[in-house]
């Protein structure tokens, strides 16, 4: 298994708690379409319980890396060859010809533009691979027009066998850095963060985090907000129908009392599940997912408070999702 990043190491887990529970909007809708010359389009909207809505227009080329290709051209006096893209080059000289050698290679890039109706403007671009094998350049920038404010980031993120690292910096406010790294061996995981503002020469904040990741299962404990908040997951893929997750965390600083929470998986059939989970709270939450037709999925979720059944703190949400 691959070595994940920092934030993912307990993404088994948190994704079993957290996604795909769609009480958390009243109402969803996702639009996606790809064309044929690699541009995918999303369009979102939410309604909260509140009556607020959002939404957000997503448009996002990829251009796949080609590789390096090779032309050779045989040289006399009177040959020009014409030069189009080109990284590098070789002459083979002789007494009666040359040869010239071309390496010629697409470096592959991902552009992302999205407008929200907060009216922010966000641009990512992707460079994966193109500097050295497994490293990726993140270049992004956030404008509002309302306002003139913007902003510029560039992240970077390299992965090995066993290892995977992430820089991100914050190049306007600040400027700030936070670094994480992971290694990895036979399932063990060992990983850390930390945040500093250069402005101020100060580290503003650090995390470390252990687990293990095997085929079936991933246990991780993490530790965050400066080693004051303390969380343990576990993952279990019981088999090809049923999953089954847990989640512990105990802020130090908070007091003595223990979060937990649960939450399982069922898959009814090739086309549709089920979820639920309980906190110690109290509070329930059910969802179920169905594949209405090739590309069109529906969504249905609520969550209960089990102690206070009489009064009005339920909430119900749908959500529909298109793709073309």
């Amino acid at each position: 298994m691959s070595v994940p990043a920092f934030s993912d190491i307990s993404k088994a887990s948190n994704d079993l708690l957290s996604k795909d529970f769609y009480h958390l909007s009243a109402q969803a809708v996702e639009i996606k379409s790809n064309t044929p010359n690699n541009v995918a389009f999303k369009v979102t909207g939410k309604s909260t319980h509140e009556g607020a809505t959002s939404g957000l227009l997503e448009a996002k080329f990829s251009d796949k890396p080609s590789g390096i290709s090779f032309r050779r051209f045989t040289m006399s006096s009177d040959f020009r060859p014409s030069l189009s893209p080109i990284i590098d080059f070789m002459v083979d000289v002789s007494p009666d010809y040359a040869q010239l050698l071309m390496f010629y290679r697409r470096a592959g890039l991902t552009l992302t533009q999205s407008w929200n109706t907060v009216n922010a403007l966000d641009t990512k671009l992707e460079l994966n691979d193109t500097i050295t094998k497994g490293l990726k350049l993140e270049l992004l920038g956030n404008f509002l027009p309302a306002t003139s404010a913007y902003g510029g980031k560039v992240n970077l993120h390299f992965k090995q066998a066993n290892f995977h690292g992430r820089a991100f910096f914050d190049l306007l406010k600040g400027p700030t850095a936070t670094v994480d790294a992971v290694i990895g061996q036979d399932g063990f995981l060992a990983g850390g963060s930390a945040g500093y503002d250069v402005q101020k020469a100060a580290i503003t904040g650090y995390s470390a985090a252990i687990g293990y990741a095997a085929p079936q299962y991933t246990a991780s404990v993490t530790a965050t907000n400066n080693l004051s908040v303390f969380s343990a997951a576990y993952y279990h893929k019981v088999n090809s129908q049923v999953e089954a997750g847990s989640k512990a965390t105990w802020n130090s600083k908070a007091g003595s009392s223990v979060g937990l929470e649960v939450a399982a998986k069922y898959r009814l059939d090739t086309l549709s599940f089920a979820k639920a989970k309980i906190n110690d709270r109290g509070i329930a939450a059910v969802a179920y997912n169905v594949l209405l037709r090739p590309g069109v999925q529906l969504g249905i979720g609520a969550s209960f408070d089990t102690q206070k059944l009489d009064q009005a703190n339920h909430k119900i949400g749908t959500s529909l999702t298109f793709d073309a």
